[in-house]
């Protein structure tokens, strides 16, 4: 009887402590999720044993910190200054995720909050570094696909230093105050009129030269030909020619040697 009262209140006292820190001691890790776990007694961090999904079961007086590591996205809006001082309006649309198996270096140094502590700061950091290389008319148009490439470049280099994968960093729009943006735009269509105009003067050009060596080619042609020409060629010709005239059925007689130049002559013709 004695025994069975020893396991009953045995057994209490484990549901108790299960209803106490049952909580603290089961976890369940979903998918896209993963966990590092800190040991309170010996104060270590166990950063090379990430935790995969799943129930989990750990010591009450540990802690266990969940991480989402799906792919994420951060949308920020920041005014940043151009090359020359000018304040421009970006809008930055960033993807990342965690890199799976390095959270626990990633909870180490910047914790649960990593968007805020580390994400957001950096972007905002790396747009204003890049953009300050530059003027407000090429971020706005002549480089904007180079300061986007700098852009992502950069970030990227210094998010995966932090643990951090970018998957994908977009520059959703480039705002300049109306004034400027309007005397860009103004002066960004002059250009392309100029070029334009340059581009069919120089199709007029090409075309003036072609006709230019065509003449020159014709003309060389025609000295040639005057300069091998004799008398008794132009003669030769004629009779030649006169000979195939007289192959015609209308042809009656051919009369050699009595026409001009002594070429001969037809009769008879109908």
């Amino acid at each position: 009887m004695k025994k069975r009262q020893t396991l009953v209140v045995t057994v209490a006292v484990i549901v108790i402590l299960l209803l106490i820190f049952g909580s603290r001691m089961f976890y369940i890790i979903r998918p896209g999720e993963r966990a590092v776990i800190f040991k309170t007694i010996t104060g270590v961090l166990d950063k090379d044993n990430i935790a995969g999904t799943g129930l989990k079961a750990i010591a009450p007086w540990n802690s266990l910190y969940k991480y989402d590591v799906k792919e994420q996205k951060s949308e920020e809006t920041m005014d940043v200054l151009d090359k020359n001082g000018l304040s421009v309006n970006v809008d930055v649309t960033v993807r990342f995720n965690p890199i799976y198996d390095r959270i626990g270096y990633l909870h180490e140094t910047f914790g649960v909050n990593y968007v805020s502590r580390l994400v957001v700061p950096e972007v905002r950091s790396t747009v204003r570094q890049v953009t300050g290389r530059y003027t407000a008319e090429e971020i706005y148009s002549t480089k904007r696909s180079e300061v986007e490439a700098s852009i992502i470049e950069e970030t990227a280099i210094i998010l995966r230093k932090n643990n951090i994968d970018m998957r994908a960093l977009l520059i959703r729009s480039i705002g300049l105050p109306p004034d400027i943006k309007k005397a860009i735009e103004s002066k960004l269509t002059r250009e392309q009129e100029a070029l334009a105009m340059k581009y069919v003067n120089e199709r007029e050009k090409l075309e003036a030269e072609r006709k230019l060596i065509e003449a020159e080619g014709i003309a060389n042609y025609n000295r040639t030909i005057s300069a091998s020409l004799t008398d008794r060629i132009l003669t030769q010709k004629g009779i030649d020619a006169t000979l195939k005239l007289s192959e015609s059925p209308n042809s009656k007689i051919v009369i050699v040697g009595s026409g001009d130049n002594g070429l001969p002559l037809i009769l008879g013709n109908q």
